[in-house]
This record gives structure tokens, C-alpha cells and sequence, in this order.
């Protein structure tokens, strides 16, 4: 199958795309998105690829599901485009940074910065329905997600990947953690951020492991 996605990716991923269960879910996304408002912008989906080439990726930040209300996803992970307020996760990472690197709360919360400095943004899920998370669940997205993160674990070295809370810590099997750094606690959520996420100190420990492994640190 033809599928827009940055070049480099592509190449890895071909397999992926020829496989039935990504017909099947190019099917489901596009009936989707011609019956119902759904997020992101199609244009968009593969968004967080796009922003950063294989070639360039340094840390692999997961997230389960897109934003599902208006003007809020754009196809990176816990970011929202420029002028969107911030939801409670991303105000929180926010807040983490500042205490963990000492960098100010930004105006914006468009992380496309991150992105173009070697972060993939990817949520496990890359479509969802308006207003119903979870709606684009269990239907092809998590088995191409999931063979993006083995990809990554067997053709890069020394990644950071960062996994906060229990959904995305099930993805830790995946990695080959004598190649590359996990990082995992408890997820931004106001519902779980004081049993662990701040004071993690994610942000400048994948900063040093870059660094150590001769890469030049994320600007947060």
C-alpha cells in the first residue's frame, strides 16, 4: 500500500503497510473520518513521522490516544496547536521541565520544537472519533505502533524512550533495554502526577544519556 509518510520511515515500514491488518485499518480510518468529525486532520495522522526522520530521532515519547476535541490534536503526542489552552498533562510536563531543567513555561504549547530536535511524538492510537476517546482503539492502529517501537529498538542505538503511566510502560517489552534507556512513572495526569511524575527528572536524565552517547541535548 502507498502511504504519505517522511521517507526515511517509509523505507522501514513498507512491511508494515502490506500487511492485511493495515488495509483494514486504512478502510476503518477512511470510512471514519467521511462519516464523522474525527481528529487529527487526515493530513496530519502521520504528523509526528514527518517531523522527525528516523535518522534524526533521539527520544521516543509515547501517548495513548490523540486529543478528541476541537483544535487540540495535531499529531504529536501531548501537544495542541499554538493558541489552544493547555490540557492538565501537558501543564504539568510544563511544570516538570521548569523544576527538572529550569526552563520557563512556554507561551505555547506546540511541541513541534521537541519534534524537529530528534522527539517522536507518537501516540499509540493515531485517529480518534470527536468528542469519544478511545473510539479509533483496537482497530490496526497499536499493531503498527507497536512495530514502530521494535523497529526503533532493533535498527537505532542508544534512544531514550519515555513511558509514563501503566498503558505505556506495557509497551517496555518491546525494547532492547541493553541498547537503549527506558525511562517510566507515573503519567502527567492530574490524577497520578504527585505519585511520582514530578520529581522524575525525565527530562535532563535523557538529556545526560545523549549527551554520554555523543548527541547534542533537547532543548525542552
Amino acid at each position: 500500500m502507498e502511504v504519505r509518510i517522511e521517507d526515511s520511515w517509509k523505507q522501514r515500514l513498507q512491511g508494515e503497510f502490506d500487511k492485511p491488518y493495515f488495509a483494514r485499518l486504512v478502510a476503518f480510518v477512511k470510512q471514519e473520518y467521511s462519516q464523522h468529525k474525527c481528529y487529527p486532520p487526515a493530513s496530519l495522522v502521520f504528523n509526528a513521522f514527518n517531523l522527525c526522520p528516523f535518522d534524526k530521532l533521539k527520544v521516543v515519547l509515547l501517548g495513548q490516544d490523540p486529543y478528541h476535541e476541537p483544535g487540540q490534536a495535531h499529531g504529536l503526542c501531548f501537544s495542541v496547536n499554538d493558541g489552544v489552552p493547555f490540557p492538565p498533562s501537558l501543564l504539568n510536563i510544563f511544570k516538570e521541565i521548569k523544576d527538572d531543567c529550569g526552563t520557563e513555561i512556554p507561551h505555547s504549547g506546540n511541541l513541534t520544537r521537541w519534534a524537529q530536535q530528534g522527539v517522536l511524538l507518537l501516540n499509540a492510537t493515531l485517529s480518534v472519533r470527536e468528542h469519544q476517546a478511545g473510539s479509533h482503539q483496537r482497530q490496526g492502529w497499536e499493531e503498527f505502533t507497536d512495530a514502530v517501537i521494535s523497529t526503533v529498538s532493533r535498527e537505532k542505538n542508544h534512544v531514550v524512550f519515555i513511558l509514563w503511566g501503566a498503558y505505556a510502560q506495557s509497551k517496555a517489552s518491546l525494547i532492547d533495554t541493553s541498547r537503549h534507556l527506558v525511562l517510566r512513572s507515573p503519567h502527567p495526569s492530574p490524577l497520578s502526577a504527585h505519585r511520582g511524575f514530578f520529581g522524575n527528572h525525565h527530562f535532563s536524565l535523557a538529556n545526560q544519556y545523549i549527551v554520554q552517547n555523543g548527541g547534542s541535548e533537547i532543548i525542552w
